[in-house]
């Protein structure tokens, strides 16, 4: 199984701190999650900054709140970010549930889902180099892989489960161990109904703070303040590995239920938190 490193939020300027660090130490994976109305570095401008700053790491954004944003820039985004680093980038997508993010794009809630699913019908011909539209031309440039940056699906209710099958590419799982595996089996059950071949690839995220005291609880402070508009604040920084054992025991847990990869979410901003998990792995 492979690891990757969340990237924290809250000073976005140690990023580039981090993702060296988890480039040397091997990780997988740099991942970084979307707001639009909160303290946050927009994820596909700090991945590119980051792609340049990197060699190996794949890039992913966990998850890009695709409804957000207007699908042709999306999709010269995307491809942009794919082919400059040298076909590292994953994208991931879902939703978005938080309704002041939608306020301030001027987008509906409540029509989000099929809006994503009209975007993604988009991104896959812009990437495969069709027209926009009659009368209107490709949009460039190419990606690096022919179709189009991976994708990975967030979500929990069976339409948003079910995009992994319909689209392809793999699922990425925001869930405890404990009930991770369900979500897992139907992400699989998808795949087969829409007569994929192979295996669904599955992302867990996994909520850990290692190191002294205090930045354990600056991890924690961070993470309450993310959650707050959820009102499970509380349940969510409660579910945060904190030591080794913690750690190994989630991780091992998720390669049990099949997953491919487990992503280590780090809410504090102490970037020494990447040599603390390399260590933890060695």
């Amino acid at each position: 199984m492979k690891y990757g490193i969340g990237l924290p939020i809250s000073q976005p300027a140690q990023l580039l701190d981090w993702a060296r660090r988890a480039d040397a130490a091997d990780f997988s994976t740099l991942g970084l999650l979307d707001r639009l109305v909160y303290d946050n570095p927009e994820p596909l401008v700090a991945l590119g900054v980051l792609a340049g700053a990197t060699t190996g790491i794949k890039l992913q954004t966990e998850v890009l709140i695709a409804p957000l944003r207007e699908p042709s820039l999306l999709a010269k985004q995307a491809a942009t970010l794919d082919l400059m680093s040298g076909g590292r980038f994953v994208l991931g997508l879902g939703v978005g549930g938080r309704e002041d993010d939608h306020l301030a794009s001027g987008t509906d809630l409540r029509t989000r889902g099929r809006r994503m699913d009209e975007q993604l019908g988009l991104l896959r011909r812009l990437w495969a180099g069709e027209p926009h539209s009659p009368g209107c031309g490709p949009i460039g440039p190419a990606p690096s892989q022919p179709a189009g940056p991976e994708l990975l699906f967030g979500g929990f209710q069976p339409a948003a489960l079910d995009r992994v099958g319909r689209w392809g590419g793999g699922f990425l799982a925001a869930a405890a161990p404990d009930w991770a595996g369900g979500l897992f089996d139907t992400v699989r059950r998808s795949w087969k109904d829409h007569g994929r071949t192979g295996e669904p690839r599955i992302v867990a995220q996994l909520n850990v703070a290692l190191g002294p005291d205090h930045s354990v609880a600056e991890a924690r402070s961070a993470m309450s303040a993310y959650y707050e508009f959820s009102g499970r604040a509380d349940y969510m920084v409660a579910g945060m590995r904190t030591t080794p054992e913690e750690i190994h025991t989630a991780s091992a847990q998720f390669e049990e239920l099949g997953a491919d990869e487990v992503i280590f979410y780090c809410y504090g901003g102490d970037p020494a938190q990447v040599d603390r998990l390399a260590d933890l792995l060695d």
